[in-house]
This record gives structure tokens, C-alpha cells and sequence, in this order.
């Protein structure tokens, strides 16, 4: 009988009889003051779902805050929507692209209007007004070829090119006051969850910004990142050039079989890079500085190719280049500090001897001979295997290692002696123009690819250990990436079509009852954007094959 139907409630660990077909919002008003705050969104049999998800079955279900990670992404998603709408009415001659994170915001500009101070704030105090007004985000789900006109009739030719090359029978979309959008994932139940956040004026257009995760009371305050906005704008206008903005102009190039002349000039502008970062460390060497070049990034940015691929370069510069890793200075595992839940921290500076350190590179600048340590990860060990280093005339030291560009890693080493370089993977390629590809999860791509096929390490367990990655790079590389004298992109426009294969294969396999489930589930969702494209036609020398296999280079 339907009224024996019941879901089982995480949040407050009871099972709750419902009549089946009721949403998750018709559940939370019968649930009361049982759930202590007001939800944004839900996990369904571990995967995320708005409060317009229908339930005629039982279901294991949890009621997520807007601080959550699933919460956090629905919110700002939200946000996005009702900046679409402020956008809509107060200036609908105008299109608004929404491309790329940064400053702890997301950058937005407007094409065939001006954003001017005044702009910002109308757009707003327009979106002020929706907050009050409450109105609902409804979710609609039909036919895709109903669904194109609507984007059609709005002007979203991004959006209907998304649709024509990703081919689904059924399209999902949201309609916030008469207007439609789609999104990658789910939205907010109304515009009246969104109280908090600011639109700021930036560069030539404006952040908006969501809730500050550590006071969810007040949004997000912008912090100064000129030589990443820098590093994004110029991709953008690369993109602009080869005409791949977004999937959807993406996939028409897989399509018309233009690959692979896309992917030889993205390498191209990835050597010409490196190259030109070459040519200013060998500019310092010979005016009596950059003896260590010191190259950072955040996991999966591709630190390693980037490095070996500099050392080409700097041999063709007529540079001796010689490498080591940060990892080898680990203190023993006795004295590395530990997380508050009582786990090594192997991503705290502190983890590092850096005296040790300190020490071998002075003496390499005084032209000593220096016996590098090894650091054995089995024994939790340093050992002296015999290997030394020796700055001979011409040479450079190159040091890889996530803390490169903390002060304090070479606080005993003199300013001009070193050269410092950020590399991170600054994903530039939209969804579409409301849909920006997170930089984040193209890390995260490249991550459980590689763990799986060269570390034996599943999905699931990537995806559980990211949260404490994210954790240590908030820490101890994001406040110190402005430091760096160059930055480099690692990104590529098409490496996501690449991956579609490897990932979509791995991913599929984590187990439907863990919490990595929803995670895993998001990012399937995620490929499915993308055609795919063969791995056969990515040269051995690309960054990509650091995670795929197949380098030229030895790892």
C-alpha cells in the first residue's frame, strides 16, 4: 500500500512514511522543525537532486545546507540565473557571459553594453529585488528538440549548439520568471534562498561573488589576482582565434574532424610559453641571477612535464639544467605534524626540513658538492643513496614542489638567485556562456585518471581524499601564487574530450551506496558534454600524457 512507502532521512537518522510521488520539498514541509535549517538542495541515494525531485520509492535522502560542497556549487549556480534575469530585463540588448573563477568570485562581462559602475549596481539591486520577490526556480525536463527553439527565441545560440552536438533525447532546464536556462547541475528551490552576495565591479566587467564559507552571513570579500586574470585573459583570446569558446564549438571541430589541427596549435602555444619563460631565466642567469628556478602549482597542474619540458628549453638556451623534488627533503615520519583528526600533513610546509634545505642550496651557490637525500615513503625514512649535485658554469637548479612560491620555503636564499613559476591547469573553455568548465574539476579529471592507471588507487578513494587537497592548497599555495615571476597555463582546450573515455570508464565503477557516489555520478554528467576524441592524436610530448600514459618523457 502507498502510505507503507518510506524514505529514510539522514539528517535525522529516522524513516519518514511518505505517498509517493511527493517531492523532496512537499517531504521538508511535513518534516517541520525537524531539519534545523533551510535546504538548497538534497542527496538522493547519494547523488544531488533539487527539491523538485519526485520520490515513488524508498530512498535514502539528505537535506544539504548552501555550505556544503553540493549546496555551494547549487547556490552560486542560482546566483548565476537570477544575474541572467537582472541582465534580461534591465538590459536585454546585452549578452552575459559568465567565464572563469577567480578573485574568490566569477568573473562576468556583458557583450553590446558597457559595464560601468552604475551598471554593476543596477544589475544589483535588480537581483536585490528577485531576492524578495521569492519566485521559484521550476525545473522543467523535455524533448531536446522542444527545448532548442526556447534558447532559440532567448538568443542563447551557445546553448543550442551545446544541444545539437551533445545529442540527448531529453534535455533538463530551469525557468525563473518566464525565463529559461540550463545548468550544469542543480539549482536553488527559490530566488529568496539567496540573500547573501555582492556584484562588484572588475576589470572590464564584474565579480559576482557568493557567500564567504567561513561566515555564510556575509559574502565573499575579492582578493587581488592581476597575474591570474592575466594568464586566463590571455587563453580567452586564444580561444577567440582558433573559434572554440565553448563544448558546443568544441564538439562541431571533433565533428568536422578539425582536431587534430586544434590540438597541434594548443601544443604549439604550450611550447611557445615554456619557451618564452626559458628565454627570461636565461636573460637572468647571465645578468647574475636565477640559479633556482622554483616551479609550484596545485596537484594535477602538470608540475612534472612542465619542468621537464623547461629543461629542453633551457638547454636549447645553452643552460645546463639539473633536477630535484621538494619531496626528497621530508622530515622522518616522526616528526611530520599532523591534521586535527590526527593524520599526517605530507602538504604542510612544515613537513619539509628546511634548514636542510636552506643549507644544501647555499652551498650550491658557494660551488659546493651536494649529496642530495632520497626519502623513502615506505620507511617514512630520509636516506643518502649517493646522488650529488653540482652547479657547474651554466647550470640551473630546477626544484619541483607544491610550496615553491612560499617566501619561506627559501627565506635564506638570496631574491635574485631564484625564479619562480605557478602552473596550473586555468581551464578557459565555457560549457556555455552561463556554464563555466571548473577548473577544479579538470584537476580532479586528470587526478583519479592517473591514480587509477599508475598508483592503483580507485576513483572513490580520489575522490575522497580531494576535499583534504583542496584543504592544503588553500593553504599553502593559493595565498602565494601572485609571487610568481611567470605563470603558466596548463590547461588544454581539448583535453577534456580526450579524458571523456579514460573517465567516464573509471568513474563508472564506484559503488552506488558511498557518499564519492554523487561526486563520480556529477562528473559523468560533466563528459557527457564532450565528443570524444582519441587519445592517438595527442604527441608524446603533451602534458596530457602525464596522466594518460604514452610521454616520451620518463616519470
Amino acid at each position: 500500500m502507498s502510505n507503507q512507502l518510506k524514505i529514510y532521512c539522514k539528517n535525522i537518522e529516522q524513516y519518514v512514511p511518505i505517498t509517493g510521488g511527493e517531492t523532496l520539498s512537499d517531504i521538508l514541509k511535513r518534516l517541520g522543525g525537524y531539519i534545523p535549517f533551510r535546504p538548497i538542495c538534497a542527496r538522493v541515494n547519494n547523488k544531488t537532486e533539487d527539491l523538485q525531485y519526485p520520490v515513488f520509492a524508498p530512498k535514502q535522502v539528505e537535506f544539504l545546507t548552501t555550505t556544503s560542497a553540493s549546496g555551494s556549487r547549487a547556490y552560486i549556480r542560482s546566483l548565476c540565473m537570477m544575474l541572467y534575469k537582472a541582465v534580461n530585463t534591465l538590459y536585454p540588448q546585452a549578452t552575459l557571459r559568465i567565464e572563469h573563477s577567480i578573485s574568490r568570485g566569477y568573473y562576468a562581462c556583458l557583450h553590446g553594453q558597457e559595464v560601468t559602475p552604475e551598471v554593476v549596481a543596477s544589475l544589483r539591486d535588480e537581483m536585490l529585488r528577485l531576492v524578495e520577490r521569492d519566485i521559484p526556480f521550476e525545473r522543467k525536463e523535455r524533448l531536446t528538440k522542444d527545448v532548442i527553439p526556447i534558447f532559440e527565441r532567448q538568443g542563447l545560440k551557445d546553448k543550442v549548439k551545446l544541444l545539437q552536438t551533445t545529442r540527448e533525447l531529453y534535455t533538463i532546464y530551469y525557468r525563473l520568471d518566464g525565463l529559461c536556462d540550463s545548468y550544469y547541475g542543480v539549482l536553488a528551490p527559490s530566488t529568496g534562498l539567496l540573500r547573501v552576495f555582492d556584484l562588484v565591479p572588475y576589470k572590464e566587467g564584474m565579480l559576482l561573488m557568493g557567500q564567504d564559507p567561513t561566515n555564510p552571513d556575509v559574502p565573499q570579500q575579492p582578493i587581488t589576482q592581476e597575474k591570474m586574470y592575466h594568464a586566463f585573459t590571455e587563453h580567452l583570446l586564444f580561444n577567440e582565434v582558433v573559434g572554440v569558446k565553448n563544448v558546443g564549438e568544441l564538439n562541431e571541430a571533433v565533428i568536422d574532424r578539425r582536431a587534430n589541427l586544434l590540438i597541434n596549435v594548443a601544443e604549439a602555444m604550450h611550447d611557445k610559453k615554456i619557451g618564452s619563460i626559458a628565454d627570461e631565466i636565461a636573460a637572468r642567469y647571465r645578468q647574475g641571477g636565477a640559479r633556482f628556478v622554483l616551479i609550484a602549482g596545485p596537484s594535477s597542474s602538470g608540475k612534472t612535464t612542465t619542468t621537464k619540458r623547461l629543461a629542453v628549453q633551457l638547454v636549447c638556451n645553452l643552460l645546463r639544467p639539473q633536477m630535484i623534488s621538494l619531496d626528497n627533503y621530508f622530515l622522518d615520519r616522526e616528526h611530520t605534524p599532523r591534521e586535527a583528526n590526527g593524520d599526517y600533513d605530507f602538504e604542510s610546509l612544515y613537513a619539509l626540513d628546511l634548514d636542510r634545505f636552506n643549507n644544501d642550496l647555499n652551498a650550491l651557490l658557494q660551488g659546493q658538492e651536494v649529496e642530495l637525500p632520497y626519502y623513502n615513503f615506505e620507511l617514512g625514512k630520509r636516506e643518502f643513496r649517493g646522488e650529488k649535485v653540482k652547479l657547474e658554469e651554466g647550470s640551473v637548479l630546477l626544484i619541483e614542489g607544491i610550496h615553491g612560491l612560499n617566501p619561506e620555503l627559501t627565506s635564506h636564499i638570496e631574491e635574485r638567485m631564484k625564479y619562480r613559476i605557478y602552473v596550473s591547469a586555468l581551464t578557459t573553455l565555457s560549457i556555455d556562456d552561463h556554464n563555466w568548465v571548473p577548473t577544479t574539476d579538470n584537476r580532479l579529471l586528470r587526478r583519479i585518471i592517473r591514480d587509477y592507471k599508475y598508483r592503483g588507487v580507485t576513483a572513490e578513494d580520489t575522490i575522497k581524499r580531494w576535499p583534504s587537497v583542496r584543504r592544503g592548497e588553500e593553504r599553502w599555495i593559493f595565498p602565494y601564487q601572485e609571487n610568481a615571476d611567470a605563470t603558466f597555463n596548463s590547461s588544454l582546450l581539448f583535453e577534456l574530450g580526450v579524458m571523456k573515455e579514460y573517465g567516464e570508464e573509471i568513474l563508472k565503477h564506484v559503488p552506488r551506496d558511498i557518499p564519492e557516489y554523487g561526486e563520480a555520478s556529477r562528473l559523468i554528467t560533466f563528459l557527457g558534454y564532450f565528443q570524444q576524441i582519441p587519445d592517438k592524436m595527442i604527441p608524446p610530448t603533451s602534458l596530457l600524457r602525464e596522466f594518460l600514459g604514452g610521454s616520451s618523457f620518463h616519470y
